[in-house]
Order: C-alpha cells, then sequence, then structure tokens
C-alpha cells in the first residue's frame, strides 16, 4: 500500500512539472495561468495528491530558475491549498474544491510578486492577476478534470 501511495505521490508530482514546463511561457510572472494548477482538485480524491502537489511544484519552482523564497513559499502554498482541498472533501461541495488554490496562490504568490520580483504593481493588483490566473487554471480546467476522473474512477484508484 505504502509503495502504491508513493507511486501515485510521485506520478501526480511528475504531471505537475511536465504540465509546468510545457506551458512554461504561460506559467510564472504577473499574468500567469499555471495549467498545472488543474490538479489541485486531485486531493479531492486522493491524500497522495497532498505530498504530489507539493513535491511538483517545489520542482516545477526549481527547474524554472525561481528565487528561493518563491521555491519556499510558492509550494508551501500549494501544499497549504491541498490539504485544504483534502480536509473540504467530505465537508462541502466538489464544486468548491479549486477554492483553496485561488486563495492561498493569490495571497502568497501575490506577494512573492511585489516582494520578491517587485513587479512594480501594488500587493492588491498582483494577487487579483493571480487569483484570476489560478481561477482559469482551477475552476475551467480542473472541474472538468474532476468530472473525468469522477467518471472514471478506474484512472485514481
Amino acid at each position: 500500500m505504502k509503495a502504491r501511495y508513493l507511486a501515485r505521490a510521485a506520478s501526480i508530482a511528475a504531471l505537475y512539472v511536465l504540465l509546468t514546463l510545457v506551458f512554461a511561457p504561460i506559467s510564472s510572472g504577473l499574468m500567469q495561468c499555471r495549467v498545472s494548477e488543474a490538479l489541485c482538485v486531485l486531493p479531492y480524491f486522493t491524500s497522495a495528491a497532498v505530498p504530489g502537489l507539493f513535491v511538483g511544484c517545489a520542482l516545477a519552482n526549481l527547474l524554472t530558475g525561481a528565487p528561493l523564497y518563491d521555491v519556499l513559499f510558492g509550494s508551501a502554498a500549494t501544499l497549504l491549498a491541498a490539504l485544504c482541498t483534502y480536509w473540504m472533501r467530505r465537508r462541502v461541495t466538489k464544486y468548491l474544491s479549486p477554492l483553496p488554490s485561488v486563495l492561498f496562490n493569490a495571497l502568497i504568490v501575490g506577494a512573492l510578486l511585489v516582494y520578491v520580483y517587485q513587479v512594480g504593481v501594488p500587493y492588491w493588483v498582483a494577487a487579483a492577476y493571480v487569483g484570476v490566473g489560478q481561477a482559469i487554471a482551477c475552476f475551467v480546467l480542473g472541474i472538468p478534470l474532476l468530472a473525468v476522473l469522477e467518471r472514471f474512477p478506474k484512472l485514481w484508484n
């Protein structure tokens, strides 16, 4: 069971990295839509997604040359969001499962953009930009992914 859990987490991490690198031009910056964040719905199905998303985000940030603060805090945003999504799965509607990812990333990555990358806009503007990009990735792409995974449980079981 433990090997299966680790394999599932590693697969999620690898998929997160792959999607981030393939869509690198739109995965970072003030106006970003990190397609890999669509995977934020996975903790709704499996706890293995929590470490998988965290490790995947950390590796993706490292591979794209992000500063240490971004690697640490950007990955922490994904970890917090994944933990909240996993906690929410039996408490609220599945259609809200992407919400923690949108909120944590908007607040934390918005701060990174202003204070680490010094993008030259106020914090709330940066947070709003990140939030919109996250909403696109997490709701527009993540909810259909959730629907497919619900329809075909053998894909994640």
